[in-house]
């Protein structure tokens, strides 16, 4: 079968785009790009072209962008350039030259996708995608790269042929069948001297693990391409399963996520499942262990990501967002001082000595400090909490002590607690609790003050 009649037959098996459908063609001026616009245009399809110039290969980079806008006159589609200092941002950024190149580029075609550019070709009636040239070497190349870096089975399904907007329509063809069909139709094309170099990681695989491999599997190819298809299978059943084991573990409770212990510790494996439920929220592979450790540990311990927190409450794991207005559970350390929540912000401040007079105010309480262990966890009320109010040495539920105070039901929704060590040490705005309170034998003292929004 010819490359086109391929190219037509894999587009309409995986369902990657319609005849009727804008494409916007990502094209560096390399053999892959150029196979890709002579195969659209072609196969009947309307498309537009994107070059980006990184502006790293000097005379080369001028001469890339360069026959790219010739290759758009030939085939009479308007071309997009954008020129990046790509070596100035991976530098401010503290990333890599390939990695800045990769989130410069696509952030631009998204940017490109979501144009309202007047003078563009695009009709918003219709949908907009993206094509790369990536072919079967490339995932290949992806797959292996994924093994050794440990990404799981997700990784080792290579390249996906449709993400959102972004399409690889050439991944069913190998390189040199892209070069025959260049040779075929007579097409030019520039070559990147960049590719030649071992020292990016593709192409050392591409030049010298692979070769390698070759001289004792010398199928090795067309049998990791068969892997990567039996791997697409393989992560349906291992997906499946996961969102099970989630939906028997996972409680939502507004903007966090609560899981009971011992149901967690019963589930195998374990930490397959721990990471697959913690690393949606910034989670690495190698936190897994500490979560795992959270589930032997005592209230109050924790471990955090850049943007979450997993708390071990009592008989929970709760997953709650380190910006504090968002969650309900919220740790707070020694050494803090201000805290903002959802109803309001708390001061807190240790005093080396008793002050003279105690605060009679219902929003700044003082407390012995001298029982109270950190972190404290800031929360709201749940039904069966209790605690000693002020004055009393029983101990009395929080639901009868608001029905006793006449707070409504709106009232109730509002009311948070200070914990510390499972004990209420205060019921904010309300009670504090008597066995935290000053005595004339209290030397530390914790004083908090809340401010309602």
């Amino acid at each position: 079968m010819s490359l086109l009649k391929s190219f037509i037959k894999y587009n309409q098996d995986q369902n990657l785009f319609q005849k009727d459908d804008y494409l916007l063609l990502a094209v560096s001026g390399g053999a892959d790009s150029v196979t890709l616009c002579e195969l659209c245009f072609q196969a009947g399809f309307h498309f537009e072209i994107a070059h980006c110039n990184f502006q790293l290969r000097g005379e080369e980079s001028e001469r890339d962008e360069k026959f790219v806008h010739q290759l758009a006159k030939k085939y009479r589609a308007k071309v997009y350039v954008k020129r990046f200092d790509t070596k100035k941002y991976g530098e401010e950024n503290k990333i890599s030259i390939q990695v800045a190149a990769r989130e410069l580029r696509y952030k631009w075609f998204e940017e490109l996708l979501q144009s309202d550019d007047p003078h563009s070709t695009f009709n918003i009636q219709h949908s907009t995608y993206l094509l790369t040239a990536h072919h079967a070497n490339d995932n290949i190349e992806t797959l292996l790269m994924n093994f050794f870096k440990g990404t799981g089975i997700k990784g080792l399904q290579g390249i996906v042929p449709k993400q959102g907007k972004i399409i690889r329509p050439l991944l069913f063809a190998k390189k040199e069948e892209i070069l025959s069909f260049i040779e075929e139709n007579k097409l030019e094309f520039v070559e990147d001297s960049s590719n030649n170099s071992d020292k990016y990681t593709r192409n050392y695989f591409r030049h010298q693990l692979i070769p390698a491999i070759q001289k004792v599997f010398p199928q090795v190819e067309e049998n990791l391409l068969n892997n990567i298809e039996k791997f697409k299978e393989i992560e349906i059943l291992y997906q499946q399963s996961i969102d099970l084991h989630k939906e028997k573990l996972i409680e939502q409770k507004g903007n966090e996520i609560h899981i009971p212990v011992l149901k967690l510790l019963k589930t195998r494996p374990l930490k397959t499942i721990v990471y697959e439920v913690i690393k949606a929220y910034g989670f690495s592979p190698h936190q897994t262990e500490e979560v795992v450790n959270l589930l032997k540990s005592e209230s109050g311990k924790y471990i955090s990501s850049a943007t979450h927190k997993i708390i071990r409450n009592r008989s929970w794991l709760i997953i709650a967002p380190i910006n504090t207005l968002e969650a309900n559970h919220i740790l707070i350390n020694k050494n803090d001082t201000e805290i903002d929540f959802a109803i309001g912000k708390l001061k807190i401040r240790r005093l080396t000595e008793r002050p003279t007079t105690l605060s009679a105010s219902e929003f700044i309480v003082t407390l012995d400090a001298k029982n109270i262990s950190f972190p404290l966890l800031l929360r709201k009320w749940k039904l069966g909490d209790y605690f000693y109010p002020l004055g009393m040495q029983k101990k009395k539920k929080l639901s009868r002590f608001f029905i006793d105070q006449k707070l409504s039901l709106t009232d109730k929704e509002k009311i948070w607690v200070i914990e510390s060590d499972k004990k209420i040490i205060w019921i904010i705005g309300k009670r504090i609790d008597d066995r935290f309170k000053i005595t004339d034998k209290t030397t530390d003292v914790l004083s908090i003050h809340f401010n309602r929004l």
